[in-house]
């Protein structure tokens, strides 16, 4: 028996005809690349578990950045990793800190040309790892914490931020930080709320990369959103973007697309995904032991992540994506 040719298959045919009815696309402009910059070292060290990630010093983050910038990427997210750590986190608002000091170098290399992002959280720059401030009871005092992040937005700003990224997850964090910064007169600095941020078990990696061992207390799992439940997730976009937010980030992306679904659905601000460094480091890990072919799995990956209604995602891919994207 002779079937006839379907029309979605006659549209298969050639690449030119799948390229023109393509439904979703993935462009360069939707990447954002997460960069860690480490104070005290002379040279970038490899981390193991992020394969091709480096902790920068600021001479070789200024070096990525503009890299980077050639291939067309828009954005870069920092995250720092102080030689000090303390009780309360405060190298996070230092306008020496890491952060605040690579932000300078990278406006004063770029202008306005790249899109700078900064992580604003303490977990990086605390002693026990917790991302706020600790309760005699080995808790996190949410109220105590929002201080904190609105000191370290502040210091963002001042240095040069255009995006600050609140990731800790507390109650009422966008509008504490909303405050501050109009206070302070940084009208036109925007937040990109972690809206959406799972207690996962694909954040190992990450927490290699910027040194973070959680010593005491409870986990992250009492104020980073179950895995279980989709429904809050809209809930917790709704008060951040209440409060101020200018965009809103579902982290991890591929293990949620749903989510990603659902928020896009609901909101029309624009939606970050974060393609987290487990996603990454297994796609690598795999590829490295020759049993896929790396490349096309990550631009699927990210493709997936775009078809679910992202509108930019951050990647540990948008180097190597970038290259491949503009051939």
């Amino acid at each position: 028996m002779t079937f006839p040719v379907s029309r979605p298959r006659r549209l298969r045919r050639t690449a030119a005809l799948r390229r023109l009815v393509a439904e979703t696309r993935l462009s360069v402009d939707d990447l954002v690349a997460p960069l860690f910059v480490r104070e005290g070292i002379d040279e970038p060290q490899p981390v193991a578990s992020l394969p091709g990630v480096f902790q920068h010093t600021r001479a070789s983050l200024r070096a990525e950045v503009s890299a980077l910038h050639d291939l067309g990427v828009p954005g870069v997210i920092l995250f720092g990793i102080p030689e000090r750590k303390d009780a309360v986190g405060s190298e996070a608002w230092n306008p020496d800190g890491i952060v605040q000091v690579a932000l300078r170098d990278l406006r004063d290399d770029l202008g306005d040309d790249m899109v700078l992002l900064a992580d604003l959280c303490v977990d990086e720059y605390t002693d026990h790892g917790h991302c706020g401030v600790l309760d005699g009871h080995g808790s996190v005092d949410n109220d105590a914490t929002l201080e904190l992040y609105a000191r370290a937005a502040v210091a963002q700003a001042d240095a040069g931020v255009d995006v600050t990224a609140p990731s800790g997850m507390m109650d009422g964090q966008v509008g504490a930080i909303r405050t501050a910064l109009d206070d302070a007169g940084h009208h036109q600095t925007a937040i990109l709320a972690y809206a959406a941020k799972y207690a996962s078990a694909l954040y190992g990696p990450f927490r290699d990369a910027v040194n973070v061992e959680i010593v005491g207390g409870e986990d992250r799992r009492g104020y980073q959103q179950d895995p279980p439940n989709a429904r809050e997730a809209t809930v917790e976009v709704g008060a951040d973007l209440e409060e101020g937010a200018d965009m809103v980030m579902v982290k991890p992306a591929l293990a949620y697309l749903d989510v990603i679904t659902d928020i896009r659905a609901s909101v029309d601000v624009p939606l970050a995904a974060y393609h987290v460094s487990g996603e990454y480091a297994m796609v690598a890990a795999a590829a490295a032991n020759g049993w896929l072919d790396g490349d096309a799995v990550g631009m699927e990956h990210l493709l997936a992540i775009r078809r679910a209604g992202a509108d930019f995602i951050l990647t540990y891919l948008a180097g190597r994506a970038a290259e491949i994207l503009q051939g």
